[in-house]
């Protein structure tokens, strides 16, 4: 299951979100968004652990908790539209 990440401090690595979201679980995926053209953050991400039941325990602990210094967004993340 894949899990949205937002309100990201812009000098978050994915490394940082692997160690933040391997506490509930296994991790298939890291990624943070980065803008082609200067590769600065975006500000959000995405982590894809192995189990449903893992990535919503990772989104009910983690959703409106600080991580360097910004209230974080955590959700199920949405397909991308078209």
């Amino acid at each position: 299951m894949n899990v949205y990440v937002g309100n990201l401090s812009w000098s978050a690595t994915e490394e940082d979100l692997t160690e933040l979201f391997s506490h509930f679980g296994d991790i298939k995926s890291t990624i943070i968004i980065k803008d082609r053209n200067s590769g600065r953050s975006k500000g959000f991400g995405f982590v894809e652990f192995e189990s449903e039941e893992q990535a919503k325990i990772a989104i009910d602990k983690l959703n409106n908790t600080v991580f360097m210094e910004r209230t974080l967004i955590v959700n199920e993340a949405r397909p991308k539209k078209d």
